[in-house]
Parts: structure tokens; sequence; C-alpha cells
């Protein structure tokens, strides 16, 4: 803009005093050389004059026109006194000229100066024809010198302008054509409209004004204010763009801006902030460098952003400047404070950290619809109150959308990793571990209503931490309300007591319980706590099913679905198979197949083969109390050289170290078996078994079988002893024929039979009599 309302109002009144100064000069010369005709003056007075006029001409019509209504020569000092003055200075195309109006003014011909006391009226761009149209630029002050060398103007007197498109006012003021620059010197005013029916104007205010013509810039100092609406700005020195008599740009330092909506409080400050306007005076960026800072309060809570610079991207709608973005770059943080829900629980606050994070914001400007970032990011959720966890999650990029109500509705990250610390429960002496993760992608919900964190999805070579407990997984759920882990794909869980593998893994982590479902695998290392589980040992126990679950802290265990346990030569198959580690007991139900391997000093395959018990049945519980495998439903046993059948088998395992004792059973008369070896076998090999209910034993050698029957029968492992009683026992010997009695005992190692506890010989001629 090369042009300005007050700058050239100014100029006029300076043209003015240079026109005055000319024409003065002309009437002394035609003063010298035409003659006068005498008459009375007033003392002191050298000529006189009423309803004075004064025309200068040229080749394109009329340039200036001046008049007044009495002129006066003062003769000591030598000055002209005007009064009721009127200049008209005529544009270039002669359609409009400017008028100044003066009641008083007065020329000192020494000094050049020309001065008037009195209320001096500017109106700008007058038309030549027609009547004024009521938009012209008036200028109005008082006390206003006309230097006519320099054609300079100023004032120290407060001066009132009216422009087109709005009004102002200032104490004191100055314009020196020659550098075309208009100085406001104290208590600068503007009200500026906008060239807009219904523009909703802005008040400019500073302690003083320099407009630099040839700049198109106005320059405020040493404080600034501009007020539009609901949006103020104030701080130090600023500078302001201007085009075509139209704001362009603000540009203040140390500045500070509020922008107050019924719903929203705004405010944003810098060590320099620049506002852009458009064609309607609206503005439509703001931008802020250098300490810049932006607080957003509203119902949902509190938001403060931070960063090296601050973009904020305006549109406009109904004559109205709304937020549509918020971009804060370079070291940006954006803290989030939700504020208390009806129900009294306050969400954690957030802390988002970034190169580069943009907030996009709803219709109207007044609630946040997603922040994001491009960049590296870290979000942090910092608890407020008792219970609540402390959560750090840091990504490659992150995006985060909000609900109506400015309440946080997900977040979505890639590349992250996390990190939650969880409070110490009530009563105890430090917090659990932190919680970590990684993964790929990451995508968080969050209840509308409370602000909470519902649910954290991951996905990508996802990695979980908690302690010495670890996991991994191609997905991971995490239902923050029940804190439980769902992990899918290859998932994978291990720990200091051994690892779990299925096609998917439910972790409690409040108990650190789990359910494995589909091909589940599990190792386990030997457990001090449970020495005297069924298949204990100094090797890793694995097992195999469809579905594996912990509960009670991981001290019952159930496998299901043709679940196979098994350590070392040890095992057990069965549909169902459940483990309770604190009571000490083991049942299995369905199809259920054990085997057991006898050790002793001589390893397998060098002194002797290995020796393993089978054992066959719908159903088994083992206790470890009393060392017993209890299957009932049909059982049958199996070793090398015998079978045992019976609707029940009770089998008892050695105990496991010298100072425990094999557990009794019904005492054997006259029995002179050996005792068991006592020295203490570290696994669950067979130490005898007692069968019951319709009892068939098999002992099966080259060349001969015997087999014997009763209601009840013990077996012993470490001699191979048979004792049956109950039920008509019986013995028939494929080569010596059948024996009867009360009880029968017979070793199958050393072929010895004793009846009723009396070594005999089987009756087999009688036998064969009684078959013919």
């Amino acid at each position: 803009m090369r042009r300005i309302g007050p700058l050239v109002l100014i100029v006029i009144l300076a043209l003015a005093g240079v026109v005055a100064n000319s024409w003065f000069t002309r009437v002394r010369q035609q003063r010298r050389v035409t003659p006068t005709v005498p008459r009375t003056l007033p003392p002191n007075t050298n000529q006189t004059a009423e309803y004075w006029t004064y025309r200068h001409s040229d080749a394109n019509g009329t340039r200036v026109e001046v008049s007044a209504k009495d002129f006066r020569q003062v003769a000591e000092p030598d000055k002209f006194e005007l009064k009721g003055m009127e200049l008209h200075l005529y544009a270039a195309d002669g359609v409009t000229y400017d008028k100044v109006n003066s009641a008083s003014g007065e020329f000192d011909t020494h000094t050049g100066v020309l001065y008037s006391d009195g209320a001096v009226s500017i109106t700008m761009g007058v038309p030549v024809q027609g009547a004024p149209s009521g938009k012209e630029m008036v200028i109005q002050s008082s006390g206003v010198h006309f230097e006519s060398k320099t054609g300079k103007a100023s004032t120290d007197r407060p001066a009132s302008f009216r422009l087109a498109l709005g009004e102002g006012s200032c104490v004191g003021a100055s314009y020196d054509p020659q550098t075309h620059q208009l100085v406001l010197q104290n208590q600068v005013e503007l009200t500026w409209r906008g060239r807009k029916p219904g523009t909703i104007p802005m008040r400019i205010e500073a302690g003083n004004a320099v407009y630099k013509e040839q700049e198109s810039k106005v320059y405020l100092s040493p404080w600034t204010k501009l007020t539009r609406d609901t949006l103020s700005m104030s701080g130090g020195p600023a500078v302001v763009t201007v085009a075509d008599q139209q704001i362009q740009l603000v540009q203040a330092q140390s500045a500070k801006g509020i922008d107050t909506q019924p719903n929203r409080r705004l405010e944003f400050s810098a060590d320099l902030l620049t506002l852009n306007f458009d064609d309607g005076g609206q503005i439509n960026h703001v931008s802020g460098d250098r300490n810049a800072h932006l607080v957003s309060t509203a119902q949902a809570g509190e938001t403060r952003v931070n960063s090296d610079r601050l973009d904020l991207a305006l549109t406009v709608a109904d004559q109205k400047s709304a937020l549509q973005t918020a971009t804060a770059m370079g070291h940006a943080m954006v803290e989030s404070t939700p504020a208390t829900p009806k129900n009294g629980l306050t969400p954690e606050r957030r802390v988002v950290r970034s190169d580069i994070v943009t907030a996009h914001m709803r219709a109207g400007g007044e609630e946040i619809d997603s922040v994001d970032s491009a960049t590296p990011s870290t979000i942090e959720f910092i608890p407020v109150r008792s219970g609540q966890s402390h959560r750090v999650m840091t990504t490659s990029w992150m995006a985060i959308h909000y609900g109506a109500s400015n309440e946080i509705r997900d977040f979505m990250g890639n590349n992250v990793t996390t990190r939650t610390d969880k409070p110490a429960s009530p009563g105890a002496k430090q917090a659990p571990p932190p919680a970590l993760t990684w993964s790929r992608d990451l995508r968080a919900d969050f209840d509308p209503a409370t602000s909470q964190m519902t649910k954290l999805e991951q996905s990508g070579n996802f990695r979980y931490e908690e302690g010495d407990r670890k996991a991994h997984s191609d997905r991971a759920v995490i239902d923050q309300k029940k804190n439980v882990i769902t992990l899918t794909g290859g998932a994978r869980m291990w720990d200091s007591t051994g690892t779990t593998t299925g096609n998917t893994v439910v972790l409690d982590q409040t108990q650190g319980d789990f359910t494995a479902e589909g091909n589940v695998n599990s190792t386990r290392q030997p457990d001090a706590k449970s020495d005297n589980s069924m298949l204990s040992g100094d090797e890793p126990l694995h097992a195999r099913a469809a579905k594996m679950l912990t509960s009670d802290d991981n001290t019952k265990i159930r496998y299901e679905g043709n679940a196979v346990l098994w350590q070392g030569g040890n095992r057990i198959q069965a549909d169902v198979v459940d483990i309770d580690r604190d009571a000490g007991t083991l049942r299995a139900h369905g199809h259920v197949t054990s085997q057991f391997l006898d050790q002793n000093d001589s390893p397998a395959g060098k002194d002797r083969p290995a020796v393993y018990t089978i054992v066959q049945a719908p159903d088994l519980i083992y206790t470890d109390n009393d060392r017993q495998a209890h299957y009932t439903g049909g059982a049958t046993m199996e070793r090398p050289d015998l079978r045992v059948k019976g609707r029940e088998i009770r089998a008892f395992l050695k105990p496991r170290d010298d100072n425990t004792k094999p557990a009794k059973v019904q005492p054997v008369k006259n029995s002179d078996a050996k005792a068991a070896d006592g020295k203490g076998a570290q696994n669950s090999s067979l130490d005898h078994a007692v069968a019951d209910g319709a009892v068939e034993i098999v002992a099966v050698q080259p060349g001969r079988t015997r087999t014997g029957t009763s209601d009840h029968a013990e077996y012993f492992a470490a001699d191979g002893r048979v004792v049956l009683t109950e039920g008509k026992p019986q013995l028939v010997d494929s080569l010596k024929g059948t024996t009867k009695g009360r009880q029968l005992t017979w070793f199958s190692q050393d072929d010895r039979l004793l009846v009723n506890g009396v070594e005999a010989q089987p009756a087999h001629s009688l036998v064969l009599r009684s078959k013919k």
C-alpha cells in the first residue's frame, strides 16, 4: 500500500503549507509592482481582505484553490493571518480533490511555518462532480505546524481520523513527505472494519506508531494490543503490513493471544507471534516462533502445547475465524489434563512428545478431532489418583482420535514400545516389575464416558516382558479392564518355570494365570514346591494338548484334548489332566495311559534293559502325600513279564528320599519277600501296586504262562511278588496246572509259590483229570 488514511491527510496539510508559502511569496511580489490604493489599516497591519480567494492552474486545469473569509498581513512580526480558511488540492485526474478546513491559521514568513492553532479538518477524495459519498477519509486535529521548506507537518495534540474501513486516534503526529514517514506519537488507537459488510472490526492499540509508506508497513512500539471479537493479542513491538488499505500481516514480539469462545478458551504466545489476514480482514493463520505455547481450556479438560514453533490455521465462517489445525514443531510437547467426569474417576494426564505434532479441530474450532505426528513420538499416561498405572508408549508415528465431547477415543502408532508401571498392591512391600511390550503396530481404544483405556491391540512381531515372564506372538490384545492379554498367531510364553506355546494364549496379568489353545506345547522346569509330583524328577516336564489352563497363581494346571505329559521316561496321556500343586494331586480323565520307568543304580542298556510300568484306565487320581496313583473304571497295568487287570488299581510310587518309607499295604503273613531297595530313587518308579475287583494277573515267559485271578491282588516290583486274596484266589500255570487257596503268593522272578503262607506245588495232575 502506497498510501494510508492518516498519512495522506497529514500530507495534504503539508502540501497546504507549501501552497500557502508560494502564494504569500507571489503576493509580496505583486505588492512591490502594483500600486495600492491608500486606505486606513488597523495598527501593525499591512494589508487586509475579505472573502479572499486564490487559484493556481496549469495546462491540465486547476491544481490549487485557497479561500479565506478574512485575510490580514501583520507588519511585526511579519506574518499572514487567515480565518475561515479552506484549501482544495486537486488530484491529477481532476476527478477528486482533498479539502482542508481550518478556523484560523498564521504563516511566519521568517521560519516558513504555517500554524493552525484551532481545529483542522482534512477530507480526502472529495468528488468534483456530485455529492460526497460519505466514505471519504477525514482527519481532525489542532495545533498543526506546516513547514513550507520541507513540507513536514506535525502536531502534539490529539488527532482523530475516520477511514473508509475504520477510524482511529492518537496524541501527537508528524509526517515527512521527503521520507514518506508518518509518526503517531502516543496513545495510538485504530479500529479496522474491513471491506465486507458485517465484518467484525479489529481494534489496534500501541504506545506509538511509525508508518513507512515506501515499505507499506506500520511499526508499533513499545507495546501493542489487538482486539477482535473474542480474540485479543498483546505484546511488545509489532510490525503491521498493509496493502490496498487492508491489513495483511501483524508480527509482534513477546506476544500473547487469547481467544475466548463460549465453550473454550484458547491462549497462545511466543517470542515472535505472526497473524495473517484474508481480504475480508479475517485472521486465517497464526504462527509463533521461539518458546511457542498454546493452552486450550474446555469442559473436557485442559490441553497445553509447548514447542519451538507453533502454527494455527483458521477457517472463516459467518464472519468469524475458527481454528482448523494447530501444528507444534521442534521439541513439541502436548499435555492434556482431562476434567473429572461425573463418576469422579479422573483419567490419567496425557503427555505427547515429538518433533512435529498436529491437532485437527472439529467444525467451529472448539473441539479437537484428532492429533497426529509423522515423526518419532512418545505418549505418556501419568497417574493422577491412586490405583492408576503409569504408561509410556514410543512410536515412529502416532495418531489420536477424539470423541464428540473432546474425550480420547483411540490411539494408533507404528514401531511401538510400551512400558507400564503398576502401583503396589495393598500391603505389598514393593510394586510389581514393569510390563514392557514391542510391536510393529498398535491401537488403543478408550471408554468415551471415562477416557480410560479399555483395549490395547498390538500386531506384527509382538513381544512382552514383565519380570522374568516373557511372551511373543503375531498379535496381542490387552483388555485393560480385565488386565488380560490375548496372544494369537504363534503365541509363546515363558518364564523361569517353563515355556508354553499355542495358537492362542490368554494371560491374566494380575494373577499370572493363562489359557493356551490350539497345538499347545508346554515345558516346565523341575519345581522344588512339588518334588513329589507324579512325574517329578530332575528333568523338565513336557506337555502337549489342545488346551492348557492355569489358575490360582499357576498352582492349578489343566490340560484338555489328547493331553500328553512326559518327564524323562515317564509319561501320562488322557483326554483331560488336572494338576493341583498346592494339594499335591494329579487327576486324569478319559483314555488314561501312564508310563513309568524303573530306575536303579545301573543305567538301562548296560546291566539290564529299561523297565516300564504302563497303566491304562478311564480315570486316574494321584496324591502326593501317599505317592498313590488310583486308577478306576477298569484298569490294566503292564510290565515286561506281567499284566494286571482289575476294576481299579492303586500304584504306589517309590519315595523320593531315604527318609521316606514306602506306603504300607495290607500285611502279608509269612512273607519272606525282600524289602524295597531303599535307595530313594529320584524318579517315579513303581514300588508296589494293589488291584481290586475281578483281578486278573498274567505272567508270560518263554514257553510258560501263569494266570492269577482273585478279587484283590498286590504286586511288589522289587522282587516280582504277587499276592492274591479274596474271591477264591486261583493261579493257573501252563506247565504245572492250577492252584487254589485262601491266599496265593508267587514270586515271578524265582518261580516260588506260597499257598496260605506255606510253600507248595500246584496240583496240576488233579487239574488235568478234572478237565477230562
